[in-house]
């Protein structure tokens, strides 16, 4: 579950860093509503993810992907230039995103879910 709430938690970076670019310096209501609510809810799935990942793992994840989903979608929607040097950093981003997923996973350093209490007896 923590790889969902960590993909769910990169998608509201994504929504974040693009809204930052359509507030237009937090001068339009609607953009800068989505932007806040994104940047929150982000947050928000990054610590339940947190829970079970590592913050290395988790917040170096988080960061790739959101850098990935943004040039990606910054070049898609506000027309920036994709060139040769931003394409060679994608490759480096996801190569490094997998190679941090396979090293938690054979390392066995993800931490357990915290067990539920035990409930009280009066």
């Amino acid at each position: 579950m923590a790889w969902i709430h960590l993909l769910i938690a990169s998608i509201f970076e994504v929504v974040f860093a693009l809204g930052t670019n359509a507030t237009d310096g937090f001068t339009k209501f609607w953009p800068s509503v989505v932007t806040l609510v994104a940047a929150a809810a982000g947050v928000y799935f990054l610590s339940l993810a947190l829970r079970t990942l590592d913050v290395s793992v988790g917040y170096t994840i988080w960061t790739g992907v959101g850098s990935v989903g943004t040039v990606t979608l910054g070049t898609i929607i506000f027309d920036e230039e994709l060139n040769a040097g931003k394409v060679l950093a994608f490759v480096l981003i996801i190569g490094g995103v997998l190679g941090l997923k396979l090293a938690d996973r054979k390392s066995g350093t993800t931490q357990p879910a915290e067990p539920e209490p035990a409930p009280v007896s009066v």
